[in-house]
């Protein structure tokens, strides 16, 4: 059966007290006129200041910090009345939002897969320690979980179909969200492509991440065992 060719897209940018760094992005994402969709995963700082005047962009916002993946999923359900594609993008500035047109141009016909922007140049000098260790780590287990072997299984600048990326039930929601959905998809038959990016390490910029070693650490090694668990326990039909 043929599936019907949809081409609406809206930006998703989950955000939490990235204030130097998200207008630029939410600006730099209005200028391939798709809908812009900005959710503050209960921000602290004034990110929320830098962002309410920039008009054409919808702002949803939780009281509390909930977790990327919970703020993904709060952009999902609001961009699938209006899109049939999510493309979500970091706050930290470490992505280029233009970027973006490569990512279309990798999603096949007649099909809906969800394509993953593989980030350029991750040996760098400039590249933070714990970005190429959580790279190879997440990619070795998401692997083993029984997802797709990918390259970078850890970057947020993806496309995915809507409404279908809502119902892969998903468990995580904090950043292990972002490797969990890729174990889920290839579970339920979905195709996972890669698409080289851009990637923007500064040293001298102000990019700030909310990933902690340890604590996330831990929080993916839980995530992988339940999924490696579920694949090896799997109720026979």
């Amino acid at each position: 059966m043929s599936i019907k060719n949809k081409n609406r897209f809206a930006f998703i940018i989950p955000v939490y007290n990235h204030t130097a760094t998200v207008a630029q992005v939410v600006k730099d994402a209005q200028a391939l006129r798709f809908p812009v969709f900005v959710v503050d995963d209960g921000s602290t700082d004034n990110t929320y200041d830098q962002i309410k005047e920039i008009t054409d962009i919808q702002i949803l916002r939780h009281q509390q910090n909930l977790g990327k993946g919970a703020a993904i999923m709060t952009g999902f359900a609001a961009a699938s009345a209006v899109a049939d594609w999510a493309i979500t993008i970091d706050a930290d500035g470490q992505h280029y939002p233009e970027d973006a047109r490569k990512l279309i141009k990798a999603i096949p016909k007649k099909t809906r897969p969800i394509i993953v922007g593989a980030r350029a140049d991750m040996k760098g000098v400039h590249v933070p320690w714990t970005s190429r260790f959580g790279r190879k780590f997440s990619n070795f287990w998401v692997r083993v979980s029984g997802g797709p072997a990918i390259l970078d299984s850890q970057s947020g600048f993806r496309i995915y179909p809507l409404p279908e990326a809502l119902n892969l039930k998903t468990k995580a929601r904090r950043f292990q969200f972002e490797v969990e959905i890729l174990v889920q998809a290839k579970r339920k038959g979905f195709q996972v492509f890669e698409s080289p990016v851009r990637v923007n390490y500064n040293p001298n910029g102000e990019r700030i991440s909310h990933f902690r070693p340890f604590v996330d650490f831990l929080r993916n090694s839980s995530t992988f065992t339940r999924l490696i668990f579920t694949r090896i326990f799997k109720p026979r039909k």
